[in-house]
Formats: structure tokens, sequence, C-alpha cells
């Protein structure tokens, strides 16, 4: 059951939704992810981590623009997650951000979902 918590944060291009869900800490960035906002979603995640969920979904559906600053802040995420056990997986990407994903072979190293429903219950995608 989603136990609702207040987002972490607004910095006029990116707003961040967290919730979590399980066993599972869900992100929801929405708006631009770049060195001017990267903090927004970097604090929560590693919050996440120290608390306990090394399930860590980033929901991507909302997510416009993500610069290297937000590659390196998921890389981060990633492998506190993967020494505490788990794994960040990303869901429901828009086109212009798995672009950026494929270009720099970052696809490789997360677990990608289609959509957030499919991240929940654990069926990777393609």
């Amino acid at each position: 059951m989603d136990r609702g918590i207040p987002g972490s944060g607004n910095r006029g291009r990116l707003t961040v939704d967290v919730r979590h869900h399980g066993d599972s800490l869900v992100a929801t960035p929405d708006g631009e992810l770049d060195h001017h906002t990267e903090a927004l979603l970097r604090e929560p995640l590693e919050q996440g981590v120290a608390e306990g969920y090394s399930r860590l979904i980033v929901d991507c559906a909302q997510l416009e623009f993500c610069d290297s600053t937000g590659l390196n802040v998921l890389l981060g995420a990633r492998l506190k997650a993967e020494a505490a056990g788990g794994g960040v997986h990303l869901a429901g990407m828009r086109p212009v951000v798995a672009r950026v994903f494929e270009i720099t072979g970052m696809t490789a190293l997360f677990t990608i979902h289609p959509d957030l429903e499919s991240a929940l219950g654990g069926v990777a995608g393609t």
C-alpha cells in the first residue's frame, strides 16, 4: 500500500514527489534534472537507502530533461542501493530522456521498465 510522503522540494524547474510502496522507495521527478536541481533527487534517494529502502524506483514519466549531472545522481544512487543489496529501477522514460541513456550506454547499468506499474510489479522492460 502506498504511504504518501510530502514532495522533497521545488526549485522552479524540478519537483520531486517521494513515497514508499512496500519495500520500495518511489521518486517521481517532474521537470528538468540538471546541475541546478540535482540535489532535489539525490537527497531523497540517499535518504531512502539510509532508511533501508535498497530498491529505488525513479518514475521518469514526467522527466523532461536529464543532463550528465542527473546521470551521475542516478549512478551514485545505484552504487549505494547495490551496496545495500538492491538496485535502481527506471520507469516510463520519455524518448528524449531515454536517448541520453542510450547514447551514454547507461541503459546497461539500470533495470528499465516501460512504466511505473511494471516497475512496482518487478517486470523488466526493454
